[in-house]
């Protein structure tokens, strides 16, 4: 099966030929806005000393998950939607669902260390010093990568461990687990299960940890009587939970749900947790700070 036709055929976002000239110019707008937001604040973390904080830190690797998943995704949806010629190879589009799903299993964990960081520096700030640690961050950030590794093997042996028969026709503009098991000849009951145990144990234990974790800082940031300091702090995690809120809202949609209500749907939010969380990142998580404007601001005097 896997080496007699060794070709799949992405069906893309649309097929409506007047639609893929705005696509294409639309999403090509949102990459190089992606890619120069998150080059960017990982270079500017890098080189600014004010930044080397583990909240700053934990952001970098962000940006760099938000990069590497983006960049699996657009480039050949891009030349899809400009050229029209969809195929990708067996390799390439197990390749690309393995890169995709490591990148995004370890953002979720990453979320869920900035929210304890986060946490941690606003209910207990007399211990943050000592709790988050230089050595304490780069464990979280091994943790991440190695679940996120491990994750990423067992989805991707159960998408494409299976045989391919009849045409190969992803309805979808990415290699994604639902699609591609649809064009399985075997029963799929079993990857399907194993799949969904797996992202249900990623997605709620993170999400569990970002929901714990906010709402302690809730809690504190009500009982504090400064009123702009209340406001500031409401403020921030208000913005970080929009981001977050789309981001695992669209993801439990696609994941977190019986194989047979996949259906039309299941693109445009894809669209949302691959092409616009990446872009919005930057701005919501780091850009508003005072530390960074303070830092562009350094580095654009020194150049």
């Amino acid at each position: 099966g896997n080496h007699t036709q060794p070709k799949f055929i992405l069906l893309g976002i649309t097929d409506t030929p007047w639609a893929q000239a705005p696509l294409f110019g639309l999403f090509l707008l949102i990459y190089i806005i992606t890619l120069a937001g998150n080059v960017g604040l990982m270079v500017l973390v890098w080189v600014a000393p004010s930044l080397h904080t583990p909240m700053y830190f934990f952001l970098a690797h962000l940006s760099l998950a938000d990069v590497c998943y983006s960049t699996v995704i657009s480039p050949k949806m891009l030349t899809d939607l400009l050229f029209g010629n969809k195929s990708i190879s067996w390799a390439g589009c197990m390749t690309q669902f393995h890169l995709f799903a490591l990148f995004v299993t370890a953002e979720c964990h990453l979320l869920a260390a900035m929210a304890y960081d986060r946490h941690v520096a606003i209910c207990h700030p007399l211990l943050y010093v000592t709790v988050v640690s230089p050595r304490a961050c780069w464990q979280l950030v091994a943790w991440s990568y190695l679940v996120a590794s491990l994750s990423a093997l067992i989805y991707t042996s159960c998408t494409f461990g299976g045989s391919f028969c009849g045409p190969r026709r992803v309805n979808h503009f990415f290699c994604d687990a639902s699609p591609v098991l649809r064009l399985v000849c075997s029963d799929t009951r079993g990857s399907e299960a194993a799949i969904f145990a797996l992202a249900t144990a990623n997605g709620l234990g993170t999400g569990a940890v970002i929901l714990l974790s906010y709402g302690r800082i809730l809690h504190t940031i009500l009982g504090m009587r400064s009123a702009p300091s209340r406001a500031r702090a409401f403020h921030t995690c208000a913005s970080h939970l929009v981001s977050v809120s789309v981001f695992y809202g669209t993801l439990f949609f696609m994941y977190l749900q019986p194989a047979s209500w996949h259906g039309s749907r299941d693109k445009v939010a894809s669209v949302f947790y691959t092409v616009v969380s990446p872009m919005l990142n930057p701005f919501i998580y780091s850009l508003r700070n005072k530390e960074v404007k303070a830092a562009l601001g350094k580095c654009r005097r020194r150049m």
